[in-house]
């Protein structure tokens, strides 16, 4: 019996060390998180998905939950929210990463504007880990931002949870 408990704990110890930040072609990554920027809070929320070895699309969605009233005035919910698609180069494995990390500089195309995003996510178990984002705008669809415009386009920082789906 002793030893049927050693190989089960050695099975569940190798599978926890075969996590893997990016598997490529048709891996899915689902994650969400605390949205942290200039005049609000909020949660995101990304899936992605393997095209290739170190090439992954994706979709944003974010929604601020404790935004400043300007002026006296409340932001609405188109105010609040964005969504975006983009484009991720999963490149841990190119910088010789853990298998268990993965770093993805990527492009995003919005509602608001088109930006540039840098992530990195480590993975405790096969499907859990933890994860970071960097948003920044590069061109905004309105030259004069104004007002609530300038909730979605800022720069904006992501952390939270990340799942293997």
């Amino acid at each position: 019996m002793k030893r049927i408990l050693i190989v089960i704990c050695l099975l569940a110890a190798t599978q926890l060390s075969n996590a893997q930040a990016f598997k490529g072609k048709g891996d899915t990554k689902f994650q969400v998180g605390a949205n942290l920027q200039d005049g609000g809070t909020g949660i995101t929320s990304t899936v992605d998905f393997g095209l290739g070895e170190n090439m992954s699309f994706g979709f944003v969605a974010t929604y601020l939950l404790n935004a400043n009233e300007i002026a006296g005035v409340k932001p609405d919910f188109e105010d609040r929210a964005d969504l975006k698609i983009r484009f991720n180069a999963n490149i841990g494995d190119v910088l010789g990463l853990d298998p268990k990390m993965d770093v993805y500089p990527g492009l995003n195309l919005g509602t608001r504007n088109f930006g540039a995003h840098l992530g990195f996510r480590y993975f405790f178990s096969s499907g859990f880990g933890l994860y970071t984002e960097a948003f920044a705008p590069l061109a905004r669809y309105d030259s004069d931002v104004v007002g609530f415009d300038h909730y979605n386009n800022q720069f904006v920082m992501t952390i939270g949870a990340t799942f293997n789906l």
